[in-house]
């Protein structure tokens, strides 16, 4: 019998970090780019109808904790389980949403504080960037120290960690192996995580015996979604795939009766889009 559950799920997730105070202030220290003077002390939990609403493909494959904390400052901590292009856009609004609401009529602009999103991605994203960590905020397009402050957005390739070709700090470490090792198959905890207060308090929360057997069913059931969405994308992205493969052999064969009736290979390219050395080799 399993002796934990997996964290990234939205029933575990929650109850660590949506109930836990100390545990997201440390998680929220430990990933977000945050001078030391700037780390988080306190945080209250947002009232549950100021929660961003999720539609009905989103809700369960995304689990949701929101805060703010003594300075005023806004988080939205996110766990994302499979990719698509529109989530980059959709934590760009709510973000975008949670700075707005900050603003009372006729109070100066200057009380208005960050807005920080940090996103789970426990899925490759489609980023032509190397490492794991994405760290994006306004900056001057030539004077890269130039920062427009205010939207502070992180996403993490969960799949892309690993925690000995990495030098981060050491609970940003810890919080990261927590997440991507612990599961159904883990028999017993790694020490390092163990020892460290706030990941073995992480750790008790995630044993199957604090659950019910109510809660044991939402678990399987939310694993069951997930994976019903991962074969709904897999099946689009096959479509996908098939489509462009009809256009590109379209393209090749006109290209081969355009070739044949002595068509200049400049025009060739230029009509079916094949580059020179394509249509050569035809």
């Amino acid at each position: 019998m399993a002796k934990y559950l997996n964290p990234k799920a939205d029933l575990t997730f929650k109850k660590i970090f949506g109930e836990h105070p100390n545990l997201v202030i440390s998680l929220l220290n430990a990933l977000l780019p945050l001078k030391d003077d700037e780390y988080v002390e306190s945080i209250e939990y947002w009232p549950a109808e100021k929660i961003p609403r999720r539609t009905e493909a989103e809700k369960n494959s995304i689990v949701d904790v929101c805060c703010r904390d003594n300075k005023k400052r806004e988080f939205i901590v996110e766990m994302q389980m499979t990719w698509t292009e529109s989530f980059k856009k959709r934590v760009l609004l709510n973000a975008s949403k949670a700075y707005v609401a900050q603003s009372e009529v006729g109070e100066p602009f200057q009380l208005l504080q960050p807005v920080y999103a940090l996103n789970f991605v426990n899925a490759p994203m489609n980023i032509d960037a190397d490492g794991y960590y994405h760290h994006y905020q306004l900056v001057h397009q030539e004077k890269s120290d130039e920062v427009i402050d205010g939207l502070q957005l992180v996403f993490i390739e969960l799949p892309k960690f690993q925690p000995h070709t990495f030098s981060e700090k050491k609970m940003q470490v810890l919080w990261l192996r927590f997440l991507t090792e612990i599961n159904e198959n883990t028999l017993e905890a790694p020490d390092e995580l163990l020892e460290n207060p706030e990941v073995s308090e992480a750790l008790k929360i995630v044993e199957v015996a604090a659950y019910t057997p109510a809660e044991m069913r939402a678990y399987d059931k939310f694993w069951d979604a997930i994976s019903t969405r991962k074969t709904e994308i897999y099946e689009y992205e096959q479509k996908l795939l098939q489509a462009e493969a009809k256009l590109r052999q379209k393209d090749i064969d006109a290209a081969c009766k355009m070739k044949a009736k002595g068509y200049a290979v400049e025009d060739i390219t230029e009509i079916t889009g094949l580059t020179i050395e394509q249509i050569n080799a035809l």
